[in-house]
């Protein structure tokens, strides 16, 4: 069974409908013992970084969080998921993000107003390291982003795709058992559903 984190943040159900097309029982769940018990863990997540981890703190999900990627669950952060992960963000300062990778989330720069924010649409990958997720996906396949942040990882080992868009984006990482995209494989098409597929096969 894969528990997909419900904590209000949006973008659940085409996360659900996704993995359930690939034939996963999914679980929409905030109930600890449910994502404990859970073979996979996704955190998806659209909207504020602030707003989002006020709601992962109320709802007393940080520690769970943290727990399941320490027993070595296979983990993936989607969007704002994979903002979560790491330390802070520049769109909601003060705020102490789950810290369970390193690296800073940063506003994408506008480029003197020339460049669109959000960024919304298409994107093609390359791969600075391995990554388990893009196994049988070639190098400059097309991704969906929407999203104004985006991550530097501290560590660039981590770091298993990557675009550009203003500025070069961490797009995917991998650490262990843990995964995360900013772009939405969800809605990534074909390319997409094997990535979601590639994570089943973790």
């Amino acid at each position: 069974m894969l528990a997909i984190i419900d904590y209000d943040a949006g973008n659940i159900k085409s996360v659900e409908k996704a993995f359930q097309f690939l034939g996963k029982d999914v679980c929409v769940t905030r109930n600890p013992e449910d994502i404990y018990r859970a073979d996979r863990v996704v955190l998806p997540g659209v909207g504020s970084f602030g707003d989002a981890m006020n709601k992962i703190n109320e709802y007393g999900l940080r520690e769970v969080i943290q727990t399941v990627c320490e027993k070595d669950t296979p983990f993936m952060g989607i969007c704002l998921g994979l903002q979560l992960l790491f330390d802070s963000s520049e769109e909601s300062e003060g705020v102490s993000g789950l810290g369970i990778l390193n690296g800073k989330i940063k506003r994408i720069p506008d480029d003197n107003g020339r460049l669109k924010i959000p960024q919304i649409g298409w994107n093609d990958l390359k791969y600075p390291n391995p990554g388990r997720l893009f196994k049988g996906i070639d190098e400059g396949a097309y991704v969906y982003f929407v999203h104004s942040y985006y991550l530097e990882a501290e560590n660039k080992d981590i770091v298993t795709a990557t675009t550009d868009y203003g500025t070069t984006i961490h797009a995917s990482v991998e650490q262990g058992n843990i995964f995360a995209c900013q772009f939405h494989p969800e809605k990534s098409s074909d390319v997409g559903m094997e990535i979601l597929r590639n994570f089943l096969n973790v």
